[in-house]
């Protein structure tokens, strides 16, 4: 490893993280400022551009630095105080980014920079930091200037909060063991009876994935549905519509006719009433395949319920399974005798190691937050390229669902990047939707590690437009579906890998019910879209009239999902991303040849013409330059209707 090029120095003790996390905040904002004032206060004369826009360059890179390292803590440290504290640091951060985006003498010495001596990647930094400047309000009078201060300051502390009732708020219910009826016997052992003779299962994903899918006990299922749907109500209530207000007067004070027009300003798809009509157009192309398997689902639960009039999320993870089993011949419980978590871990490694060049060699004496957590060096070529830290099982006051952070921003020649999987899956064997959900986030991880060699800090890692960063993890998942692949580290206790037959069964049946994830996207989508449009006096029942348009399972009466909703916080209006990803990552997944994906000619193309290039050029030529074309909707609705 190079001397001069090392990962960020952790504590190497737990008492140390409190300090440690200070200092290095509090340092890198200082040096934002510092440089920031340089930039005003030296004479724009005795700097060529490119002097200029380097010194702009460092101001965004120590701020990146102070962005990544609190957001992360604030949702991974075990230690209450050190959350608290990281979650002060990420206001802090957010506070200067707006004071530097409202700066008139910062913007005017950009503005005045003759970008005719800069190169391409300088003239692009420069042209997106300009339009960040309009966007930010620099360019309203000073009585504007200051309401959108205070409204960006207060939109940082409800939405920390927002996430943070979700995170904490983990609810349970208490069964009989009889209710356990179903459930695998390792779910079962790590269940055990309490001294009143109650079991207790709680909303985190490895008790509710497993007990909505495995789960007989109708009523137990139901409870437990409630509970999940529930999280973070009432106490997400006031926050959400105080939220939605802060960000439409957020928008319209800077001249938008909402938040959604102002949001998609700066991706792919452009515009704010373009959303719309994305999730219509996603939705009728996904009505035929969405009403054949959803008859198909209340066929057969009213083989055992003939009064059910129709299918809500009550039964539908349980009746995928049965159809599953029953149809397809895949049983899950069978399936996830192949993937033990250490296996899959190691698989996950080796696969893309060998997709991408790449080398992860274990770290055992880097610190890190929490013993779990596994830290590797990514090599290739004999450089290391960065560090890669895996915190992957659930506990108290973590992050609740799965998402890739930063702890550094990579910068050519004076970072490494480092990046953090955060997931929440269970020691032992694991479901294949799991499998497939680490091959996701860990597309992400890859993507922020291959691009942290840029010299501009904009253009680092995952810094595409925000509906284009899903599609390379979704592309990845491919990987996690074939047969060669999962047969390389899919094995039972007797050491025999998962069955080619097993696999081409589990395709088939995952194609089950494509049409109907697609239109519950959707509802997401629309909901995301119309409470930041509208905003609702009553989201629930938005709620309630969005998935009754768009979700074939309809609404569950008395829960309130949007409270838990937590893409609101960062995703806000543009939901439908994960979607308009999945479109793309179908195209992009064309060029690959299904009997040979590990075609190196075609991944190491896509290697450096999609994940290494971050944000050096927009999403779309990206697309274009490694496929040869535009990128369009074919594959994705050849899939779609496929079946």
């Amino acid at each position: 490893m190079s001397p001069d090029l090392r990962p960020l120095e952790l504590p190497a003790s737990a008492s140390e993280w409190g300090g440690w996390f200070e200092r290095r905040c509090d340092e890198q904002l200082a040096r934002a400022r510092e440089l920031a004032t340089e930039l005003k206060q030296t004479l724009p004369e005795s700097r060529t551009a490119e002097e200029t826009l380097s010194l702009w360059n460092d101001v965004n890179l120590a701020l990146g630095n102070a962005f990544a390292v609190s957001s992360l803590l604030s949702q991974v440290h075990p230690e209450e105080p050190v959350r608290t504290s990281a979650e002060k640091g990420e206001q802090e951060a957010h506070r200067l980014l707006t004071e530097l985006g409202l700066d008139r003498e910062l913007y005017n010495v950009l503005a005045a920079v003759d970008d005719s001596t800069l190169d391409e990647g300088g003239r692009r930094v420069l042209r997106l930091s300009l339009r960040d400047f309009r966007r930010a309000g620099v360019d309203q009078d000073d009585a504007v200037r200051e309401r959108i201060r205070t409204l960006s300051e207060r939109e940082t502390e409800v939405a920390q909060e927002f996430s943070k009732n979700i995170r904490d708020d983990v609810r349970s219910v208490s069964l009989r063991a009889e209710q356990l009826d179903g459930l695998p016997a390792d779910y079962v052992a790590a269940h055990p009876a309490g001294p009143d003779g109650t079991v207790t299962i709680t909303t985190d994903y490895p008790d509710y994935i497993p007990f909505m899918s495995f789960g007989r006990d109708r009523s137990a299922r139901r409870a437990l549905l409630e509970a999940f749907l529930n999280r973070a109500w009432p106490a997400n209530d006031a926050l959400l519509e105080e939220l939605l207000k802060l960000r439409d007067e957020h928008a319209r004070i800077l001249g938008y006719p909402d938040w959604p027009s102002y949001d998609a300003e700066v991706k792919m798809i452009g515009q704010g009433p373009a959303i719309p009509d994305f999730v219509d157009r996603i939705a009728a192309a996904a009505e035929k395949s969405a009403r054949r398997d959803y008859d198909v689902l209340l066929d057969r639960l009213r083989q055992d319920h003939p009064d059910a009039t129709g299918v809500d999320s009550t039964d539908k993870s349980h009746y995928i399974e049965v159809i599953g089993r029953e149809r397809f011949d895949v049983d899950a419980q069978r399936v996830r005798e192949y993937f033990d978590f250490a296996k899959v871990r190691a698989g996950l490694l080796e696969v893309t190691g060998r997709l991408f060049d790449l080398e992860y060699v274990p770290a055992p004496d880097a610190p890190t937050w929490h013993e779990d957590v596994a830290v590797y060096d990514v090599r290739s070529a004999g450089r290391t390229l960065g560090r890669i830290y895996l915190d992957l099982h659930p506990r108290e006051g973590k992050y609740k669902h799965a998402a890739q952070f930063d702890l550094v921003p990579g910068i050519a020649g004076r970072q490494l990047p480092e990046g953090v999987l955060v997931c929440n899956f269970p020691r032992g064997l694991m479901e294949h939707d799991d499998v497939v959900t680490l091959f996701h986030e860990f597309g992400h991880l890859v993507h922020h590690v291959l691009a942290g060699r840029h010299r501009w800090a904009r253009f680092s890692g995952v810094a595409t437009e925000w509906d284009f960063v899903e599609a390379p993890s979704q592309m990845l998942e491919e990987w996690a579906w074939d047969a060669d692949v999962l047969q390389s580290f899919a094995s039972n206790q007797a050491g025999e890998p998962i069955p080619a037959d097993l696999v081409t069964k589990m395709r088939a049946a995952n194609e089950f019910g494509k049409g109907f994830f697609a239109r519950t996207q959707m509802f997401y989508a629309a909901l995301a879209y119309q409470l930041h449009q509208q905003v609702p006096a009553d989201t629930t029942a938005m709620v309630r009239d969005l998935q009754s348009r768009y979700d074939l399972f309809g609404y569950v009466p008395d829960t309130h999902f949007q409270a838990s909703f937590d893409h609101l916080q960062g995703y806000t209006s543009g939901y439908y991303t994960y979607m308009w990803s999945l479109v793309i990552a179908k195209d992009l997944f064309s060029a690959f040849d299904a009997d040979r994906l590990f075609d190196t000619e075609v991944s190491h193309r896509y290697r450096d013409r999609i994940l290494a290039a971050g944000g050096s050029k927009d999403a779309a030529d990206l697309v274009e330059n490694f496929l040869g074309r535009p990128y369009d909707f074919t594959a994705f609705e050849t899939w779609l209707n496929r079946g």
